[in-house]
């Protein structure tokens, strides 16, 4: 069943909640919902910002995961380690490979 029912505000406060649904990035519909759902001791379920699983491994220079994804992984587990064991971890420099002829 779908009603809709008709609600009239004081205009200030009805701006106000309108202010406050667009900087929680929701709709004004959805912002009294909660708000009564709230009210009425009901839980809301909302749904998870999916900013939230962007920017996870954001670093100055482009990766390649696909390549480099063992690389990557025992680095992690590696600095895992050495926090675990109270040890700073060292800065690994590459050493360039030489030729043997």
């Amino acid at each position: 069943m779908n009603a809709r029912t008709q609600i009239t505000m004081d205009p200030e406060l009805q701006r106000r909640a309108q202010a406050k649904a667009a900087a929680l990035g929701i709709s004004f519909a959805e912002y009294i919902r909660r708000l009564v759902a709230g009210d009425l001791g009901e839980q809301h379920k909302s749904k998870p910002d999916i900013s939230v699983l962007f920017d996870l491994g954001a670093s100055d220079e482009p990766t390649d995961i696909a390549r480099d994804k063992d690389k990557m992984i025992g680095q992690a587990v590696w600095e895992e380690y050495l926090r675990d064991i109270g040890s700073a971890p060292k800065v690994r420099t590459q050493r360039r490979r030489t030729r043997r002829r």
